[in-house]
C-alpha cells in the first residue's frame, strides 16, 4: 500500500472514531434539540446539579415523595399519572395527579387533584374534582397548615400510628388535644357542590367548624347561615328576610 494510501485509510479511520464519538458525547453540546412528538414514560426536569424540580410521568413509574432530595416510597401514588412540583431544596411541593376508569364491577373511579403545598408539609391549597356514578364532587379548598417546625410530615405520620394504638374509645381525645395545640392541619374554606346538588361556599373557624354558609340549593334558592360553635344555625337570611 502507498504512503497516500495508507495516510487516506488512517485519516478515514480517525474520521470514524471523531464521529463515533460525537455521536456517543456530542448529542450533549447541542442543547436545544426540537421534536415534533415525544413519546415517554417519565420526564425528570432536574437543576445543573441533579436536583429534581419537576417530575411527569405516568402511572407505572409515578414517583414516591420527596424531602431535601431524597425520594421516600409511596406504593399508594401508583393508581395515579400526573406531575409533582419539587422546590430548591429537592421538597415536594405540590403536584397534580388525575385517573379515570371503570373497574370490572362497572364502577366508574375518575378524580383529579392539583394542590399546593405549605413548606415541607402538606395540602395549603387544592382543587378537585371526583366523580362517581351518583355524586360528583368539585371544589376548593384552603387550609391552615401548621409550621413545618411546630408539626412536620413524620409527625403526621407518627400522630397516624399513635392513634391506631388506641383503643377506639381514646382517639377522638387524642385527635382533639394535637388540635388544641394547634398541630394538625385545618380546612378553613370549602367552596364546591353539593350531594344534592347545590352550590355551597362554608367559612369555618380554627378549629375548622362551619361559622357562616354560603348556599344555593338546586331550584335556585339562596340564603346566608350563621352557626354557632357547636354547628347550630343562630341566623338564616334569605331574599325573604326583612332587615
Amino acid at each position: 500500500m502507498s504512503r497516500l494510501s495508507t495516510f487516506l485509510a488512517g485519516a478515514a479511520s480517525m474520521a470514524g472514531a471523531v464521529a463515533a464519538v460525537a455521536l456517543l458525547t456530542g448529542a450533549r453540546a447541542d442543547r436545544h434539540p426540537e421534536f415534533d412528538e415525544i413519546t415517554v414514560g417519565r420526564i425528570n426536569i432536574v437543576e445543573p446539579d441533579g436536583t429534581k424540580r419537576l417530575v411527569i410521568s405516568n402511572r407505572a413509574r409515578f414517583p414516591g415523595d420527596f424531602m431535601q432530595g431524597k425520594e421516600g416510597a409511596r406504593p399508594d401514588r401508583r393508581t395515579f399519572a400526573g406531575m409533582l412540583f419539587i422546590n430548591d431544596e429537592g421538597t415536594e411541593n405540590g403536584g397534580l395527579i388525575q385517573k379515570g376508569s371503570i373497574g370490572d364491577d362497572g364502577k366508574v373511579s375518575s378524580g383529579l387533584s392539583l394542590t399546593f403545598d405549605r413548606f415541607r408539609q402538606d395540602q395549603a391549597l387544592q382543587l378537585l374534582n371526583n366523580d362517581s356514578a351518583t355524586h360528583q364532587q368539585t371544589g376548593l379548598r384552603v387550609n391552615d397548615v401548621p409550621y413545618f417546625q411546630t408539626t412536620s410530615l413524620a409527625d403526621v405520620r407518627r400522630f397516624g400510628d399513635e392513634a391506631r394504638a388506641l383503643p377506639a374509645e381514646q382517639r377522638d381525645a387524642y385527635w382533639q388535644t394535637l388540635a388544641d395545640q394547634e398541630r394538625l392541619s385545618v380546612n378553613r374554606i370549602w367552596l364546591g357542590n353539593t350531594r344534592d346538588k347545590g352550590a355551597a361556599l362554608q367559612l369555618k373557624d380554627a378549629r375548622g367548624r362551619v361559622r357562616m354558609l354560603l348556599l344555593v340549593s338546586a331550584d335556585g334558592a339562596p340564603q346566608i347561615q350563621m352557626l354557632d360553635e357547636n354547628g347550630k344555625v343562630s341566623k338564616t337570611i334569605t331574599p325573604a328576610s326583612r332587615e
